[in-house]
């Protein structure tokens, strides 16, 4: 992509309106634009990363043998009232007005979770025990009426979401997959370079079994988790009994506390939504039972900002390689001179049939300073600068390094590929 002609522009001041780091950086760098608290929109860069982040989670969900769907957001109230769920203050209604012949039109709830709308699916095809287990998941917008949307991309009132819901027999069919997802999501943030302590909380309005979320601790998380530093004992403030210096019940380490961003959770259903919705199966004797659920969210916007909160400098982000919107950052120093100007094009263009990605400053304005400003700011791994000085060669930087060298075109494919 030449930079001369992307959509975006970067800014050197940060949004006044904005607190976290996350949001500032991202509008800044012209990854996501705010369109109203809590609401923004996810710009080319920023979109390269989303997707990023979302092929990551799909092949993790598909190595667990779930199938990928999408459901609606637009949810009916009658499946909200069958659940008991209609009136919880996170949701957004869509109350109608009557037609103008006087017909009244249905209420709705925009999706803010889909347990409802998956089980009544589900009733249509599951019905014996030959069907089980099955897991499905899908990625998709979510909304929730969040009365203090603050914090970026960490607390948005749209966001997008990873839920996967599972369809057990029994609870220790379920007790075993709900252990595979916790080592999914886990391999899912370590690819992203991010660790997180997997936390004991409460069920809130999902169920009334305690769930885990998974916290990285950051202090720009809005959770307080109490964690033991020898052991992976961790839980959220909310159930917590033992508090900073204490002994942890599970060894001799002692308890310590942080904030932590909560990027993904798992809860056990248990039967909470096959009863309402009877959902069951016939087992091996013929006998009819309810079907054993579980629910499990990971966040791709959430994600996003929680990476910007853990990587990043006083000068910009910092992207891993595995999320990064490109892989490499080619710089055009000195534009104006035929000389620098034509290789800088050729290695661009070899770059790119290298199928290395790459995005090139071709920008005619802007002096060197500038250019490594905005280099800086946009987090991309590695900086490749062509200049009067670098003759035949290109000069290479890690973004997390200050150390520079002097590479062929061929080193730089290589280094790319490995």
């Amino acid at each position: 992509m030449r930079q001369s002609q992307l959509f975006t522009k970067t800014s050197k001041t940060s949004p006044k309106d904005e607190e976290a780091v996350n949001a500032q950086l991202l509008i800044r760098a012209g990854f996501i634009r705010k369109s109203s608290a809590g609401v923004y929109a996810y710009l080319p860069l920023g979109l390269r990363v989303i997707e990023k982040i979302n092929n990551i989670i799909r092949e993790e969900m598909n190595a667990l043998g779930a199938q990928e769907l999408l459901m609606p957001s637009l949810i009916a109230k009658d499946y909200w009232e069958k659940s008991g769920r209609w009136n919880t203050n996170v949701m957004f209604k869509v109350n109608q007005q009557p037609t103008t012949n006087n017909q009244q039109l249905p209420d709705f709830g925009l999706g803010w979770t889909h347990e409802e709308v998956i089980t009544h699916i589900a009733a249509n095809f599951i019905s014996s025990y030959q069907d089980l287990p099955l897991g499905v998941y899908q990625i998709q917008t979510k909304f929730r009426a969040e009365a203090r949307a603050k914090s970026g991309l960490l607390r948005g009132r749209e966001f997008l979401m990873k839920d996967l819901y599972s369809f057990n027999a029994d609870k220790a069919d379920l007790d075993r997959y709900y252990e595979e997802v916790i080592k999914a999501y886990e391999k899912i943030l370590k690819r992203m370079g991010l660790e997180a302590k997997v936390t004991e909380a409460s069920g809130g309005p999902f169920t009334k079994e305690y769930t885990h979320e998974f916290q990285v601790l950051n202090p720009a998380g809005e959770d307080t988790v109490f964690y033991c530093e020898k052991c992976d004992s961790s839980q959220n403030k909310e159930i917590s009994k033992v508090k900073q210096g204490d002994k942890c019940p599970k060894c001799s380490g002692r308890v310590q506390e942080s904030s932590g961003i909560e990027v993904a959770n798992v809860f056990k259903l248990g039967t909470r939504y096959s009863e309402p919705f009877d959902l069951k199966y016939r087992d091996k004797n013929g006998d009819s039972k309810l079907v054993v659920m579980g629910s499990y969210g990971i966040g791709p916007s959430r994600l996003m900002g929680t990476l910007v909160e853990v990587f990043h400098d006083d000068a910009g982000m910092i992207w891993p390689e595995t999320v990064a919107p490109y892989q490499v950052h080619l710089l055009d120093l000195h534009p104006h001179i035929p000389k620098v100007r034509n290789a800088a094009s050729k290695f661009y263009e070899d770059l790119k049939k290298a199928n290395v990605e790459v995005l090139y400053d071709d920008r005619e304005k802007g002096a060197p300073g500038e250019k490594f400003a905005d280099a800086d700011l946009l987090g991309i791994p590695y900086r490749a600068v062509v200049s009067e000085k670098t003759g035949s060669k290109i000069e290479i930087k890690r973004r997390d390094q200050a150390k520079t060298k002097l590479v062929t075109l061929q080193e730089l494919i290589r280094i790319m590929r490995y």
